[in-house]
C-alpha cells in the first residue's frame, strides 16, 4: 500500500467539501473565544490608573451575564457565510503555489518554498475573503446589547444587515478596512501553520514507518502544535487590525495613517501590553481551532476519496 507522499493531488471538489465542512466545525466550536478575544482587543480597562485589565474570563463572564450566553455567538453568521470560500482558497491557493515552487526535477517542494506558499495562500485568503468576513464578524461582537431585550436594538441586526448598513453608510471600502494588516496577519499565521504541520506529519510518520496514514487524534495533536505558532508571532498586528475596523474612517486620512494613530494611541496610552490584549483567548481559539480544521478536514477528505474509489495526497504533505 503506498504513503500519502505517492498519491496523487486531491481536487478542488474535494479540497472545498472537507475545507468547508472542517471550517464550519471550528466556528461553532470556537466562536465564543473569539467574540471574547475581540471584545479584549475593544475594552480600554486598565487604561485609568489604578485599574487593571479585565481577563478572558472576566470579559466572557461579563458577556454572559449582560448579553447572555448566546452574546457569545455573535458574528457567527458573517463566519459561517465565509468559512467554506475562505477554506477552498486557502487550500486550492497554496496547492497551486506549492506546485509552482516545486522543484523540476524531482517534484519536491523545500521547506523554505513550503512556508513561501503558506505566505501566499494567507494574502489570497486576506484578500479574497478574510477581511469583509472580518470587518462584518467584529462589527457585530462589538455590539453590547442584551439578545434577551428585545426592545434593544442592535445598529446591525445580521451579517446580511451588517454588509448592507456598512455598504451604504460608509462605502464598499470599507469591507477592506485593514486589508494589509489581515493579509500580514494571515500570511504569517498560514506560513507557520503549513510549514510546522508538513515537518510534524513528516516526524510522525518517520516515527511511525508501519502507517500508511496517521489517526485522528495525531492530526489533531499536530494541528493544535503548529496553530499556536501564529498568534504569538503577530498578536500586535490582530490587535491594531482589530480596532482600525471596529472605527470609523476619519476624512482624508490614509490607512497608513489610521493604523500609526492607532498603534501611538495604544502605546500612550495604554502600554506594551495593551498590544498583546486578547492573546490568551486568541491561542485557545486558534490552536484548537486548527486541531478541528486538520483532523475534520483529513477525515472527510478520506471519506470523500473512499467513495470515490481512489486514495489521494493529502494536502499537507509532500
Amino acid at each position: 500500500m503506498s504513503r500519502s507522499g505517492d498519491r496523487k493531488p486531491v481536487g478542488f471538489a474535494t479540497q472545498l467539501i472537507a475545507g468547508g465542512a472542517a471550517g464550519g466545525m471550528e466556528a461553532l466550536c470556537c466562536q465564543p473565544l473569539d467574540t471574547i478575544k475581540v471584545r479584549m482587543q475593544l475594552s480600554r480597562s486598565g487604561s485609568a490608573p489604578g485599574t487593571k485589565p479585565r481577563g478572558f474570563i472576566a470579559t466572557g463572564a461579563m458577556i454572559v451575564r449582560r448579553e447572555t450566553p448566546l452574546a457569545l455567538y455573535k458574528g457567527l453568521g458573517a463566519v459561517l457565510s465565509g468559512i467554506v470560500p475562505k477554506m477552498a482558497v486557502r487550500f486550492a491557493s497554496f496547492e497551486s503555489y506549492k506546485g509552482w515552487l516545486a522543484d523540476k526535477n524531482t517534484g519536491q517542494t523545500s521547506v523554505g518554498n513550503i512556508f513561501i506558499a503558506g505566505l501566499g495562500a494567507g494574502t489570497t485568503e486576506a484578500v479574497a475573503v478574510v477581511t469583509p468576513m472580518e470587518v462584518v464578524k467584529i462589527r457585530l461582537q462589538a455590539q453590547m446589547h442584551s439578545l434577551a431585550d428585545p426592545m434593544e436594538v442592535p445598529r446591525y441586526r445580521n451579517a446580511g444587515h451588517a454588509v448592507y448598513t456598512i455598504i451604504k453608510e460608509e462605502g464598499v471600502g470599507t469591507l477592506y478596512r485593514g486589508v494589509s494588516l489581515t493579509a500580514l496577519r494571515q500570511a504569517t499565521n498560514q506560513g507557520a501553520n503549513f510549514t510546522a504541520y508538513q515537518e510534524l506529519k513528516k516526524l510522525a510518520h518517520r516515527w511511525q514507518p508501519e502507517l500508511t496514514e496517521l489517526p485522528s487524534y495525531q492530526h489533531m495533536l499536530i494541528g493544535l502544535i503548529s496553530g499556536a505558532m501564529g498568534p504569538f508571532s503577530n498578536a500586535p498586528i490582530d490587535t491594531i487590525k482589530t480596532r482600525l475596523q471596529k472605527s470609523t474612517a476619519e476624512p482624508g486620512s490614509t490607512a497608513f495613517q489610521r493604523i500609526m494613530i492607532i498603534a501611538k494611541d495604544m502605546w500612550r496610552r495604554e502600554g506594551v501590553r495593551s498590544f498583546y490584549k486578547g492573546i490568551t483567548p486568541r491561542v485557545l481559539r486558534v490552536a484548537p481551532g486548527q486541531a478541528i480544521v486538520f483532523a475534520v478536514y483529513e477525515r472527510v477528505r478520506k471519506m470523500i476519496e473512499e467513495m470515490k474509489g481512489s486514495s489521494s495526497e493529502d494536502v499537507y504533505s509532500e
